[in-house]
């Protein structure tokens, strides 16, 4: 299908491009393209506007002081090979960036793209809630920082405002001795998560476990007990993975992610010294 015609506009700064969106509450912001095109071409999304902020220098891995900060333009294929990425304890994001799609959609999507689509079966939101990441954004206002756990809210749905955009993806460091893991079972047409679960563990051995591609958005397991806290989760099921089938599923890949991330805390704590 044939998207509705849209003004183009290919921002020069990041505060060409905000003016931009300020002056335009039907504009867009287009980054990698995967996905604002597909909507575009269903007419799902119409929008007058796309700014197209794929020039700008918002990308890059760096270390800055206690936390891990990552430009939203950053290529799933740029953190793929990223050495910031090699420590056990930031595993479960290094295993997220390799289970992106394929190559093609891995040398042009991008990280902050894929979080600001929320997409409730994207396997990025997954591994950033369990690391406790929080994003920055810019409006013509100035910026904001705020907890992935709050900018997630519902399918397709943040709290990223008209004139919006996320610049950056702040990552603490984990502790050191802790591990942290992503293992997803993807739906074989789309590549998407059927269920993902990521699962970061603490050197006091204390954990956090969150999953993707089972409800309405990406949320954590409440509790340590896996079974008991799936047996309350809210789950939906369709046509391919039935509720029940989706439940155990998610049992069984946050179980793996588990074992996995406590394997690498004890690989953590060697790659420390």
């Amino acid at each position: 299908m044939i998207p509705a015609p849209a003004t183009y506009l290919r921002a020069a700064s990041l505060d060409e491009a905000l003016a931009a969106l300020a002056a335009d509450p039907e504009a867009k912001v287009l980054a990698g393209g995967h996905s604002l095109l597909p909507v575009m071409k269903l007419r799902i999304a119409r929008p007058s506007l796309l700014v197209d902020i794929g020039g700008l220098d918002l990308a890059g891995v760096s270390s800055v002081g206690e936390a891990l900060r990552i430009g939203a333009l950053t290529t799933w294929d740029e953190l793929t090979r990223s050495a910031e990425l090699e420590r056990p304890a930031l595993g479960a994001f290094a295993d997220c960036a390799h289970a992106i799609g394929d190559l093609q959609v891995r040398n042009r999507g991008t990280i902050g793209g894929s979080l600001a689509h929320a997409d409730p079966s994207a396997d990025a939101p997954a591994a950033l809630l369990a690391l406790g990441a929080e994003l920055e954004l810019r409006s013509p206002r100035g910026s904001r920082t705020v907890p992935l756990a709050e900018f997630l809210r519902g399918p397709f749905t943040t709290a990223l405002e008209l004139d919006e955009i996320v610049t950056e993806i702040i990552v603490p460091h984990p502790a050191s001795g802790a591990g942290s893991a992503y293992v997803k079972v993807e739906h074989p047409a789309s590549g998407f998560a059927l269920v993902g679960a990521a699962a970061l563990v603490e050197p006091d051995a204390t954990s956090v476990v969150t999953l993707t591609g089972i409800g309405a958005q990406q949320f954590a397991l409440a509790g340590n007990d896996v079974t008991a806290s799936l047996a309350q989760a809210e789950i939906y099921g369709d046509d391919f993975a039935p509720t029940e089938y989706r439940r155990h599923l998610a049992g069984v890949v946050a179980r793996r992610a588990l074992d996995l991330a406590k394997t690498r805390a004890e690989e953590d704590a060697r790659w420390q010294t």
